[in-house]
């Protein structure tokens, strides 16, 4: 038995891995655990960056976010559509790695340290979008439709074991070293993951990820090579053209609306337990690794067969439920421990099971929507929803004079909808994947 063929049958043990399909699937998993262990070394700096900005002010961090994002979007849809894949993955990523370079110089030397910190909080917001974005492209360009539900949960749990990674190195290491110099342990992370998008693409190479018979003669994935074409703001103009991508950016934003009002509310309740720095970057790095433990034995040994048993809708609507439950309990219980189990559960819920049900959404739409419509969507709709939601909880809370219960009912009609509007996105899914002769083509998906 070869090297593919031994790989192949370990990882059988786990997961419903294919004749040909281990390789490549290690090498997703390696990358998602550095891309993500490399974050969540940077999001408790960043929660702390809003605490000390102050909560008051984070509806106009949100707001900074989404004027980046809509400056920010369309330069990266003009990359896109001139460089090959494996070309500007790479530039992406060196990109944010240099940005972290110049915040480490700033921040060590203490250069306008409270403007500083704002940039930073809406810098990494910015990058989290981008590169988990750009991985879960590249994840829909390389895997069909039917692929993407055994494996994706293996794929995202290697995102959770860097997520319980970073939490971990930032609540071991945040007070002997300081917090400013985690930035240069996330930057040698961030370029693992460059690492492995490299042999990712090599390994990718091979009949099993072939989606035209012209790539199964040829045993390579020949869209490495190839553009993704089409102007720099085409993006936009495809989710207006297809009513599946709106549902799919809906999804999306009423996602961003029930996270956004739990991050403010953990951020009020939080800033009111402690007024000690250390100790409060202690506390939201401790709900990331409660959210990795409880989210990677899911994802290795139960996300995929709950996928491809139950379907992607009903994947889809389990962080709505979650949500549901959440809020209805502290709207009668505003509590830290609540606040914290709560935070943890809906971040499991999602990066267990909903999150790779959506990213399979993406796998029955064209490259061009791959790249372009679901960065609009992941950035600048998502992004959007934090600044229009994070607004709109301060006028439930000062003009409507709503605490953190009354704004937990408001949400509870909503979070309902969206579980709605989960099992029919996941309907339309199953009906083009059924309808499809080949998994994604290349012409407009406009219905």
């Amino acid at each position: 038995m070869g090297e593919t063929g031994v790989v192949d049958r370990w990882l059988g043990k786990v997961v419903q891995v294919r004749p040909g399909e281990g390789r490549a699937l290690i090498w997703s998993f390696l990358y998602f655990f550095f891309l993500l262990g490399g974050y969540y070394v940077l999001r408790p700096l960043r929660d702390e960056m809003g605490v000390i900005g102050g909560t008051r002010t984070l509806p106009w961090m949100f707001t900074a976010t989404f004027v980046t994002m809509l400056a920010v979007v369309p330069l990266f849809g003009a990359v896109v559509a001139k460089l090959p894949r494996r070309r500007f993955i790479p530039l992406v990523y060196n990109f944010f790695v240099a940005n972290i370079a110049v915040f480490w110089v700033l921040l060590t030397f203490k250069v306008g340290e409270q403007y500083v910190a704002r940039a930073f909080f809406v810098w990494i917001t910015v990058f989290s979008v981008f590169t988990v974005s750009v991985f879960w492209s590249f994840m829909a360009d390389l895997f069909r439709s039917e692929q993407s539900k055994r494996l994706y949960g293996f794929i995202a749990a290697g995102g959770s074991i860097g997520g319980l990674v970073g939490p971990s190195v930032t609540v071991w290491l945040a007070k002997p070293l300081g917090p400013v110099n985690l930035l240069i342990i996330a930057a040698v992370l961030i370029e693992g993951a460059v690492l492995c998008a490299h042999q990712l693409e090599k390994a990718a190479a091979t009949p099993a990820f072939a989606r035209t018979e012209a790539e199964v003669a040829s045993q390579a994935a020949a869209q490495s090579d190839r553009r993704v074409g089409g102007n720099w703001l085409a993006g936009l103009a495809l989710i207006f053209r297809s009513r599946y991508l709106g549902g799919v950016t809906a999804w999306v934003f009423l996602l961003s609306l029930a996270g956004t009002f739990l991050y403010l509310m953990q951020a009020e309740i939080v800033s009111g337990v402690s007024g000690d720095s250390a100790e409060r970057t202690r506390i939201f790095a401790s709900i990331d690794l409660a959210t990795g433990l409880l989210t990677i034995l899911f994802q290795l040994f139960a996300t995929g067969r709950l996928i491809t048993k139950f379907g992607v809708g009903i994947a889809a609507a389990v962080t709505p439920l979650v949500f549901g439950v959440g809020y209805a309990l502290l709207a009668t219980v505003p509590a830290l421990g609540l606040v914290i189990a709560f935070q943890a559960l809906q971040r499991t819920s999602n990066f267990a099971i909903s999150n790779p049900a959506r990213e399979a959404l993406f796998t029955v739409v064209t490259r061009e929507e791959k790249y372009k419509a679901k960065n609009v969507i992941d950035g600048v709709v998502f992004r959007g929803g934090d600044m229009v939601n994070a607004w709109l909880f301060h006028v439930l809370q000062n003009a409507a004079g709503l605490m953190v219960t009354g704004i937990a009912l408001v949400a509870l009609p909503i979070v309902a909808g969206w579980a709605l509007l989960a099992l029919a996105l996941g309907r339309e899914q199953e009906r083009r994947a059924a309808a499809s002769t080949s998994p994604v083509q290349d012409q407009p998906a406009g219905a």
